[in-house]
């Protein structure tokens, strides 16, 4: 990522996706990226409440009442790396254990930050393809969204 903030589009391949590799309780030192991933998609669905009172003449009232989030990552299983390997390993546990802390940084300078579910979705192939690591981590309760430090006016 540059060491400026990045001012119109950018390049996907300028997000840095970390993971704890301690779990939730994993400091800084143990945020590591994931080797090897191609693409992500970042999901968030909102939770909302309608209704029509009778003094609106039939029109309806909303209320987002809550949200959930998720990011799915595909890519390829890259041994060795310190947040693939966490990230693999996660594939044969259950409960807590596949419960850990992630960021995203964003190239404006944004930062999202959260404790999520780890889901290892695809392993495995063809015989002549790169070993898969594809998995989704859902989000655990409110992000901590930091946004983008605003650009100097001159």
């Amino acid at each position: 990522m540059a060491d400026k903030v990045s001012l119109g589009v950018f390049p996907v391949y300028d997000i840095v996706f970390r993971i704890g590799t301690k779990g939730v309780n994993s400091a800084e030192e143990d945020m590591a990226p994931v080797a090897d991933m191609e693409s992500f998609e970042l999901s968030v669905e909102g939770n909302v409440e309608e209704w029509t009172p009778m003094t609106t003449a039939g029109w309806a009232r909303a209320l987002m009442t809550g949200k959930k989030a998720s990011i799915s990552l595909k890519g390829k299983r890259s041994v060795g790396d310190k947040g693939n390997d966490y990230v693999y390993n996660t594939t044969w546990k259950d409960g807590l254990d596949c419960s850990t802390k992630a960021d995203i940084s964003f190239p404006d300078g944004s930062k999202l930050e959260y404790n999520c579910v780890l889901d290892v979705k695809t392993l495995g192939g063809d015989s002549t393809n790169v070993a898969p690591l594809e998995f989704d981590m859902n989000v655990d309760g409110k992000p901590e969204y930091t946004p983008a430090p605003t650009a100097p006016t001159e």
